[in-house]
């Protein structure tokens, strides 16, 4: 797999194994920026996702902001319909919403990711998506 086989405009960066317990599946992480408000880019192989999880923060803090990049995935925010992600999708996730996101089964999937900063800030990870969840999404070519 090279950086631009599925038209990815950022670099594919290093395994995540940092946070490999997470994902199932590989994931690979490419910090851009750093500061305040650290953005990166999340590469996912075929059939990859996170667990759920839920970004906490106060005052305006802790939302996360997802913009696909490059391939297809998904993104799924607990009791809500399954989401579509292509290039240019934006997803704003609201502090306190727990959710996952992830590539689709037959596709490389990236976005960029960053958090609002704010006091409290902090992750919680918590159970994978399961197989029965993650299989019963549309498959290619289905709508969401």
């Amino acid at each position: 797999m090279t950086d631009n086989e599925f038209g990815q405009i950022f670099p594919l960066g290093a395994p995540n194994d940092a946070y490999a317990q997470y994902f199932i599946g590989q994931s690979y992480l490419a910090p851009l920026a750093g500061g305040s408000v650290p953005v990166s880019n999340v590469s996912f192989e075929p059939g990859c996702r996170n667990n759920w999880h839920i970004h906490h923060g106060a005052d305006g803090g802790g939302d996360q902001i997802l913009m696909c990049t490059a391939g297809s995935g998904w993104f799924q925010a607990e009791g809500e319909e399954p989401v579509s992600l292509e290039p240019g999708t934006v997803i704003r996730v609201p502090a306190g919403t727990k959710h996952w996101h992830g590539a689709k089964a037959d596709a490389w999937f990236s976005h960029l990711a960053f958090i609002t900063p704010g006091e409290g800030v902090s992750n919680e990870w918590l159970e994978p998506v399961t197989d029965e969840v993650y299989d019963a999404l549309p498959k290619n070519g289905e709508n969401a």
